[in-house]
């Protein structure tokens, strides 16, 4: 990491200690309120006003998979009171690392992957060849209970006649979860009911420790980071912010912070595999 990235990051976890204490004087109840906020606005942007406009959607579209305005606003909060939600339970080069026979051993009835950079290059709606074996065991395993949650493919804002989530399925073979509010906002609620159990029984699989790690940890999933399968097809401005979550989560587990444990699977290290040699 450059010296510029860890200057970034110093004045980051300096104002992170320096707002700790005001954060702290907050009534318990704000976050709720701002969770429910987030609701009620990804309700009215979907299926009232322009968002029924197809092109608005379309341009909605591409400017919302460049930026997660959410994501930035709750990196606030991360950074300031909850590190230890960015942390993943397991890490890993790629799905083909994951031990799924051990998971479902465990007691895991289901897993939900993210879509771009963890089961497909960004902006395509194709698996990633190298990835085939282990998603077809994946599924030898867990049966139909598997699922994309994506910030695209699925996600009303954005997918707003569901074609890209038609297009996925009929690619991979596993159902796109439809939802309203991008992670790392919202419950589980949706995920729930589709797989009819409680998420500390599901895993979540993704590339962003921002978006996808942060979601599953506050809505207790298993978390399984994942590093991302290409970075050509990145914004720019993606790239950078990529590189400064990497460099905060790599930071805080070399000063000790840890997850949250998992009662299913105290040691995250137990279902890492080495996959065959290509």
């Amino acid at each position: 990491m450059s010296d510029n990235y860890n200057t970034i990051v110093d004045h980051l976890e300096l104002n992170s200690s320096s707002g700790t204490e005001s954060s702290n004087n907050q009534s318990p109840e704000a976050p709720s309120r701002e969770q429910g906020q987030d609701q009620r606005e990804s309700e009215d942007d979907y299926p009232k006003g322009l968002s029924t406009n197809m092109w608005w959607a379309d341009v909605k579209g591409a400017l919302g998979q460049r930026f997660n305005f959410g994501a930035i606003a709750r990196s606030a909060r991360v950074l300031t009171k909850d590190k230890h939600l960015a942390l993943p339970h397991v890490s890993v080069p790629d799905i083909r690392y994951i031990d799924w026979p051990e998971l479902h051993r465990r007691g895991f009835k289901g897993v939900v992957f993210d879509k771009d950079n963890t089961l497909t290059v960004p902006y395509s709606l194709t698996l990633w060849g190298l990835l085939g074996s282990s998603l077809e065991q994946c599924k030898s395993v867990f049966g139909p209970d598997i699922a994309v949650f994506s910030n695209s493919a699925g996600l009303y804002e954005y997918d707003h006649d569901g074609s890209k989530a038609r297009e996925l399925e009929g690619a991979i073979g596993i159902k796109v979860i439809r939802h309203k509010v991008k992670k790392p906002a919202g419950t589980a609620e949706e995920i729930e009911k589709h797989f009819g159990c409680k998420a500390s029984h599901l895993i979540m699989v993704g590339d962003r420790p921002l978006t996808d790690i942060v979601y599953g940890n506050q809505n207790g999933f298993l978390t399984i980071l994942t590093e991302p399968l290409s970075l050509a097809e990145e914004p720019f401005i993606v790239r950078q912010v990529r590189k400064l979550e990497t460099s905060l989560v790599n930071r805080w587990f070399r000063k000790g912070l840890k997850p949250t444990s998992h009662r299913l699977l105290p040691d995250g290290t137990q279902c890492v595999k080495h996959p065959p040699p290509l």
